[in-house]
């Protein structure tokens, strides 16, 4: 039988500061709604995405996620008000609290399908963290992305020092971190750090397009190619070869196969049921 939709949240009101919606067929997208905040990070919509994340990994009809923000900026990060107003608290008191937070928002990793941060404007320190910890990254013009932890302060979190890395290399990474300075979309591009940039009066679209495409192919092996390429991809060659030699033929073995053999024989886009 058809995969079938698992629960997600039925009421738009039961998520705060955060917005989810189906746009078209397998495609999600998660909005971070808190503008008035430029979309910092509170506890609400922290609470709100991890229940969000938790409906979409159960939801086997979803084959790409897009995340953005609400008005003028992407993510300005989490929301450090707390910190200040609690100059006493212990390094104990301190980890406790970031480390949950830390893995609410890392939890889009666990989805197995492509997720994509599409950045509309300011994404900065953990913002900019969410983006970096989504597959693919796509720039609205005029958007800044930075990580200008040192300059109030404190070290880098949410998996920043190896996120950051990760994406960019580490001469970047050092040159970004170290220094906190804020790039344009115009550098981001160029460091790599998002993978292209888009004029604001199109991008939502152009990037729910991207969306649509990566939702339309076959999605075991949309599924089994986003895995490989996670965390860098494969440790060396051997265990890259050996993980084609059994996630090809899984993908081989598939109605899908079949299906996109036949659609190119009859010059079709070929329909693909995850069989």
């Amino acid at each position: 039988m058809p995969d079938q939709p698992a629960a997600t949240p039925s009421d738009p009101s039961d998520l705060v500061h955060l917005r989810l919606e189906r746009p078209s067929d397998g495609v999600a997208v998660l909005t971070l709604d808190n503008p008035d905040q430029r979309n910092a990070m509170s506890d609400q919509m922290t609470a709100s995405w991890v229940r969000a994340i938790d409906a979409l990994a159960a939801d086997r009809t979803v084959r790409a996620v897009v995340v953005t923000g609400a008005g003028s900026a992407f993510c300005s990060g989490g929301n450090t008000s707390w910190i200040a107003s609690e100059p006493h608290a212990t390094v104990d008191e301190l980890r406790d609290r970031m480390m949950p937070f830390y893995r609410a928002w890392l939890s889009i990793r666990r989805l197995e399908v492509p997720t994509i941060a599409a950045v509309n404007g300011p994404a900065i320190g953990a913002g900019l963290c969410l983006a970096l910890a989504c597959d693919l990254r796509y720039a609205a013009a005029g958007a800044r992305l930075g990580a200008p932890f040192v300059k109030l302060g404190m070290h880098a979190g949410m998996a920043g020092t190896y996120l950051l890395p990760n994406v960019v290399g580490e001469a970047h990474a050092r040159d970004l971190l170290l220094t906190g300075r804020v790039v344009d979309a115009e550098e981001a591009l160029r460091l790599g750090l998002v993978s292209r940039v888009i004029e604001p009066a199109t991008f939502l679209d152009e990037v729910l397009a991207t969306a649509e495409g990566i939702a339309a192919t076959a999605p075991i092996a949309s599924r089994l190619t986003t895995l490989a390429l996670r965390d860098g991809g494969h440790a060396d060659l051997e265990s890259c070869l050996q993980w084609e030699a059994l996630a090809q033929p899984v993908t081989l073995a598939t109605a899908d196969l079949q299906e996109g053999i036949r659609a190119a024989q009859e010059r079709r886009a070929p329909t693909f049921t995850g069989r």
